[in-house]
């Protein structure tokens, strides 16, 4: 077993300190590993793949709040409705009609991130500020059963520093000209963004949860 007790204690509390929750990526990592997690007091764990999510839900402890962070196909939602925490990657319209869908039929209200496109990369997903507005001002009002907590994004995959900076930089920009939209009737309260590499970056821009895997578990094969 690769996972980093002291170094997880030290991560946490760190971000505890700085009213930063840790999302514990624990894509393609065994029960036994999650659960030295889970005994040492984490609670969010995050997942990419639908099956391997649903498998983990069904044999690990019912207060684990189970956040899917990968990229979400449509036909996908109705397998986590009844019991995800968070839904990270909404980057589309068609995907916010089946987790509307899916949160009518399920009676409950599905937490959501709308994902923000910041990244110079063709392979990353997302809206793009155009999109968000149309979307708050036009479209908003149609969902009654998701709710939409905030935002998340994903800079490039670069050793570029300053590159990251003003990609997370960017995304606090569009994050707090929205938040306070008169269209939410609350306003936006979660930024997730940075990930192992990158989270003292995204901290530092403004990002109040942070997805980490790799450093706690041990590089992915």
């Amino acid at each position: 077993m690769s996972v980093n007790i002291p170094l997880y204690k030290e991560i946490s509390q760190s971000l505890a300190d700085q009213n930063v929750t840790l999302v514990a990526v624990s894509k393609i990592k065994t029960v036994e590993e999650i659960m030295a997690l889970y005994n040492a007091g984490q609670r969010d764990f995050g997942e990419n793949y639908v099956q391997e999510l649903v498998e983990k839900y069904e044999s690990l402890p019912k207060d684990i709040r189970w956040h899917f962070i990968g990229h979400l196909q449509s036909n996908k939602v109705k397998y986590i409705a009844q019991f995800v925490h968070l839904i990270h990657g909404v980057d589309s319209e068609r995907l916010i009609k089946e987790i509307e869908k899916q949160s009518i039929k399920n009676n409950r209200k599905i937490h959501c991130l709308l994902q923000v496109y910041i990244a110079q990369e063709k392979t990353k997903f997302g809206f793009d500020q155009v999109e968000l507005e149309d979307f708050f001002k036009n479209k908003f009002g149609q969902y009654s059963h998701t709710q939409f907590d905030g935002f998340m994004g994903m800079a490039t995959f670069t050793d570029d520093e300053a590159q990251i900076k003003n990609e997370f930089d960017q995304l606090k920009k569009i994050f707090d000209q929205f938040a306070q939209s008169p269209f939410l009737p609350k306003p936006l309260s979660i930024l997730s963004m940075g990930m192992s590499a990158d989270y003292k970056i995204a901290i530092d821009a403004g990002s109040n949860m942070v997805r980490i895997g790799s450093l706690l578990f041990g590089a992915r094969w």
